[in-house]
């Protein structure tokens, strides 16, 4: 099984942005070294407790930083941008390290609506435009014609005897049913949403017309923490379930710390809920966290998986990567 990392470049508490991003390099690093196969960052927009607003920047310096990863998006949100500009950023990283670069792309806005709206600046174009889009970002990222008829003698820049990977990035069956149409590779959240997780792979290879790519190729995106303390896992476990309710009623900061995770009071009601919402996260030993992953990857019939970690710590969340890293390598 082949495995990758997805980094939102979380903020911890009493952390800034720099660091934030000083530890995704550091991280990215680490996986590289530890045989992981691929680096995704995330986009997201007006967001206090992550600092991946750029993925385009952050997979520059992070693919100068390693020597074998692949390093990618997880995704660009097509649905804010010109789909020749987007071709051309990612057309020039892949001049700049050619055969690493893999360009995920999701319709997801990433943001709330008003910063939603100040990334397109007044682009009238709908959501309804996507699948448009991501037709003429293909074509512009291959070097094939446009699918918009006013831009089909364009050829975006810079001309690279490789392509970047192209990965249609999604948590519904709409997403699957894109990524088949287009012929791309597909990455189902399932730390978003894990119900439609099977059915969308399913759909996905059933419906698959060759295009870029001549097969089906997918992999799943997990929630995991690995860890060599039962005591932790409990910790993360509350962290995040705390994190969920918080989210729930539109409150945004900084995850609560272990000890008032420990403390919280959660009533019967919470426990009940959030045991319903559990399947969102991997959390235990490595063994543990192996078993599930493989599990998810059986029923979904994913090729690959991509893990996101958060802890409260940067050394917890590299220690889970290496744990993972052991599990799978046999170490």
């Amino acid at each position: 099984m082949k495995l990758g990392v997805l980094d939102q470049s979380p903020i911890g508490r009493d952390e800034d942005a720099g660091t934030a991003v000083a530890h995704t390099i550091a991280l990215a690093e680490r996986c590289d070294a530890l045989g992981y196969h691929r680096y995704w960052l995330a986009e997201h927009h007006a967001t206090p407790t992550l600092a991946s607003s750029s993925p385009e920047v952050l997979i520059a310096r992070v693919a100068r930083e390693t020597k074998r990863i692949r390093v990618g998006s997880g995704g660009v949100m097509l649905s804010h941008y010109s789909p020749y500009k987007v071709a051309e950023n990612f057309r020039m990283l892949e001049l700049l390290y050619p055969g690493r670069i893999d360009l995920g792309v999701g319709r997801a806005p990433g943001s709330d609506g008003l910063t939603a709206a100040a990334l397109a600046y007044g682009n009238p174009l709908g959501i309804e435009y996507y699948p448009a889009k991501v037709k003429d970002l293909v074509a512009f990222v291959s070097g094939a014609k446009a699918f918009t008829e006013a831009f089909g003698n364009l050829e975006a820049t810079p001309k690279t005897p490789t392509t970047p990977d192209v990965w249609m990035l999604g948590s519904s069956l709409d997403s699957a049913v894109y990524a088949a149409r287009f012929g791309v590779a597909f990455s189902f959240a399932h730390f978003i949403d894990p119900g439609p997780a099977a059915p969308a792979m399913q759909r996905y290879r059933r419906d698959f017309e060759p295009g870029p790519r001549d097969e089906p190729y997918a992999s799943i995106g997990v929630f995991a923490i690995a860890t060599e303390d039962p005591e932790k896992a409990d910790v993360f476990r509350r962290i995040r379930e705390i994190q969920r309710q918080r989210r729930a009623r539109g409150v945004l900061g900084p995850p609560p710390t272990p000890e008032e995770a420990l403390a919280h009071p959660f009533s019967a009601a919470d426990i009940e809920r959030l045991r319903a919402k559990r399947s969102r996260q991997i959390i235990g030993s490595a063994q543990e966290v192996r078993a599930a992953i493989d599990a998810l990857a059986q029923e979904s019939g994913a090729d690959e998986v991509i893990v996101l970690t958060i802890t409260p710590t940067f050394a917890d969340r590299v220690r889970s990567y290496e744990l993972l890293a052991e599990a799978y390598s046999g170490g």
